[in-house]
């Protein structure tokens, strides 16, 4: 994980149940003398490889008091901030579904009809979620906007719905160009939660563009990722968590990751078809069923707190805020 503390960004690591943090470049340099660099930033302790991360696995092990501080002390950041590349893809087809059933009954109440079933998808959205069934679908994220749990989230000046969703994805670990499936765990460096805060309003506009999503998901702070990295050997089996969504403490929607339809391998061998992926990159799993507001009809106020669990990972916490 990344934290901040004296006006400097340091690479830690969580210890004693997720209360203490190891300083991991200041341990290596109290304990042997010299700067190890790629314990200094956890971009660079990724390029590192596999040599980078064992030696962050010794040092954090061997730890001095000196370079340890309590979690309470210091600001979390983006585990990397920015990442060198963002894709969020889409991976649950029940979030697909359940937002544009709500969306056909938003317009219909907008338009006064008394809405007394639902009508099924409409030719556009089948034929999205026709395609969503024969290949991994994702858009290119601002990378930019990244910030860590516990950072405050700008509501946009030009929206008037706000939304979250409840994700989690990975970190390439290695540069991947051309990897089958059955290899595509290899790439992956590890995990983290993220939340892609949505202005639903001027999504559904831009929409109809048919280009992906601009201005409903690119503004400033609006992509928010961690608490940390759960390295790949920790998590034995990422399609199995629980993963929770809660705003002011109260659940607002709950899923399970085994309800993804295209994997992170599947990803992976997708995206990275006559493409480099690079170390660092991430690729979001997009939102699980029943994981933002809009599927319940429900949105965000100026002053909530998201909180987002993923069983494994931890709590990523935002609370969304807006200029008078």
């Amino acid at each position: 994980m990344t934290f901040e503390t004296d006006g400097r960004r340091r690479a830690g690591a969580f210890i004693d149940g997720d209360s203490r943090i190891v300083d991991m470049g200041a341990a290596f340099r109290q304990l042997h003398g010299e700067a190890a660099l790629e314990l200094d930033d956890i971009l660079a302790l990724v390029e590192a490889g596999d040599s980078g991360l064992d030696k962050a696995i010794e040092t954090v092990k061997s730890a001095p008091d000196a370079a340890i501080f309590d979690y309470a002390a210091v600001t979390l950041k983006a585990p990397i901030q920015p990442p060198p590349q963002m894709r969020d893809c889409s991976c649950f087809e029940l979030h697909l579904r359940q937002c544009y059933a709500a969306a056909r009954e938003m317009r219909a109440k907008a338009k006064g009809v008394e809405v007394l079933a639902d009508t099924g998808p409409s030719d556009a959205e089948q034929r999205i979620l026709d395609l969503f069934a024969k290949q991994p679908i994702y858009y290119k994220a601002n990378r930019f906007s990244v910030i860590g749990s516990g950072e405050t989230v700008m509501w946009p000046a030009y929206s008037r719905m706000m939304d979250f969703e409840l994700e989690y994805g990975v970190y390439i670990k290695k540069a991947a160009k051309d990897v089958p499936v059955e290899k595509a765990r290899d790439y992956i460096f590890g995990y983290t939660i993220y939340n892609d805060f949505s202005a639903r309003d001027a999504q559904a506009v831009e929409m109809i563009g048919q280009l992906g999503p601009a201005k409903g998901k690119d503004f400033d702070t609006g992509n928010a990722m961690g608490p940390c990295i759960v390295t790949a050997d920790e998590m034995p089996n990422p399609y199995d968590l629980t993963m929770i969504a809660r705003v002011n403490g109260d659940e607002w929607g709950r899923g399970n990751s085994s309800t993804m339809r295209w994997k992170f391998e599947d990803l992976i061998a997708y995206i990275s078809r006559s493409e480099t992926l690079y170390p660092g990159e991430f690729l979001g799993s997009g939102t699980i069923g029943n994981g933002c507001g809009l599927e319940a009809q429900r949105f965000l106020k100026p002053g909530d707190e998201v909180e987002l669990e993923v069983e494994g990972i931890g709590v990523l916490k935002n609370r969304i805020v807006k200029d008078a």
